[in-house]
């Protein structure tokens, strides 16, 4: 069964040289998870970003979340649980026609993912 919870979405992307990129994530998309009998979460994603400078960015982002049964049995009641003991990973896939983040669709990346009670947070990395 699925947590009835309300996610919001927090990223942080680091372009080449370090610097954010900021913007807010639109309150429509799809979020699908299947959850497995021993808590094994397969996800999937889908949503647009619109950067602060007015860009738009669709993101698909498939990942999975595992850890602990006990542990994955207080996320799904709405507990707080420390984000280092399970291990959620994703990849994300972006899509814009801003010639300023193509660059976005022609490298790789990964998530790292925090559940918490009111939210969900992945700090999205480069495969250089």
């Amino acid at each position: 069964m699925t947590p009835q919870l309300s996610t919001k979405y927090v990223f942080s992307l680091a372009i080449k040289v370090g610097t954010p990129i900021v913007g807010k994530i639109f309150p429509v998309g799809a979020d699908f998870q299947t959850i497995r009998p021993n808590g094994f979460t397969e996800l999937e994603a889908k949503y647009a970003f619109e950067m602060d400078d007015g860009a738009i960015v669709y993101i698909e982002n498939v990942g999975i979340r595992f850890g602990p049964k006990e542990l994955l049995d207080r996320i799904a009641k709405g507990e707080t649980v420390d984000p280092a003991l399970i291990y959620f990973r994703s990849v994300p896939r972006f899509e814009t026609g801003a010639e300023k983040y193509r660059w976005l669709m022609e490298n790789l990346f990964i998530g790292i993912g925090a559940r918490h009670p009111d939210r969900v947070e992945i700090a999205v990395h480069q495969v250089l």
